[in-house]
């Protein structure tokens, strides 16, 4: 994980769900995929900011730079979760508190995932 601060501005999070619904996009492709027009400068700073974030990486592609999301959305959210972890003072109390505000179907997933049989060497 990144020690970077991995919470994204509203249109870091657009470019991203664009990255992460359409995979490796250029910047013209992300602007024609968002929702309110942007200027072609805008997205590619926004662009840049989330590649020093390490959030994204650059290809070229003959005359064009393709950006891709270095992580799934999915191990987004988990790093989110880790890092608001460790900012707090009490992690066990943090934990609980998050574990007592999850719907009924999230805890039982996770519920059954913590119960699940262990494979040897794994955690």
């Amino acid at each position: 994980m990144s020690d970077q601060p991995l919470r994204l501005g509203s249109l870091e999070q657009q470019v991203m769900d664009v990255l992460w619904d359409n995979g490796a996009s250029s910047v013209r492709e992300i602007i024609d995929a968002l929702p309110a027009a942007n200027a072609y400068t805008t997205i590619a700073t926004v662009l840049r900011n989330l590649e020093r974030k390490k959030l994204v990486s650059a290809q070229r592609r003959r005359r064009s730079v393709h950006y891709s999301a270095r992580t799934s959305r999915d191990e987004h959210a988990a790093n989110l979760m880790n890092q608001a972890l460790s900012s707090s003072k009490d992690r066990a109390a943090s934990i609980l508190h998050f574990v007592d505000t999850i719907s009924d179907d999230d805890a039982d997933l996770l519920r059954r995932y913590l119960e699940r049989p262990h494979a040897e060497g794994q955690p």
